[in-house]
């Protein structure tokens, strides 16, 4: 109801106040739309004294909420470097529980706040950003609780396949208390091998 009143308010300011950047409301509403795909959830704050450079290098997906780009992939693993504009480089790579057969994907992310808040935008697809927020990180950066924009997004990524039992049971409290659906988990395999041509 919130946004259909905010569509309506921004569709009305556009027609009635054609000075307002000279923008059509197709666009300024998209521009509206878009900036919230990189919010953080409400309830969902994103960790402060965030090291980038302790957070770059290889990350496995030990858990995750079901969405289309990742359906039936396994051995899901996460590449993060700096790039030369000041943002970090993303490797997304899994191997499809079916064919057997990489799939791989390569993103950019940026800080929204500042560069010691754990809280990126992220794009795979040409200039469309969503929410990475860092709502939980180890002390020596051995695992990361990360949501999406809102609550159909949550990733737990650790730096070995099989991290212990605690932070699986800590993750799933902690989201849970964050009415993340954590029943719907899906707990990745890392037994996958990827097929050779």
């Amino acid at each position: 109801m919130g946004l259909a009143i905010t569509i309506l308010k921004v569709r009305g300011i556009a027609r009635h106040c054609t000075y307002l950047y000279r923008l059509p409301a197709r666009l300024l509403l998209t521009s509206i739309l878009l900036q919230g795909c990189t919010d953080a959830p409400s309830g969902v704050t994103p960790v402060d004294d965030f090291e980038v450079q302790r957070f770059l290098g290889d990350w496995y997906e030990i858990a995750r909420l079901d969405h289309s780009f990742e359906r039936g992939l396994a051995n899901v693993s996460a590449n993060y470097s700096l790039r030369d504009d000041g943002g970090i480089s993303v490797i997304n790579s899994g191997i499809s529980s079916a064919t057997g057969e990489l799939s791989q994907s390569e993103g950019r992310a940026y800080f929204v706040d500042t560069k010691d808040r754990g809280h990126l935008k992220v794009s795979f697809f040409g200039p469309f950003y969503g929410a990475y927020v860092v709502f939980e990180i180890g002390s020596d950066y051995n695992y990361a609780f990360v949501a999406g924009n809102n609550r159909d997004y949550l990733w737990l990524l650790a730096r070995q396949p099989n991290p212990p039992q605690a932070i699986r049971d800590r993750f799933v409290a902690s989201a849970a208390k964050l009415d993340f659906l954590t029943d719907q988990l899906i707990w990745v395999s890392h037994s996958h091998s990827a097929a050779v041509d």
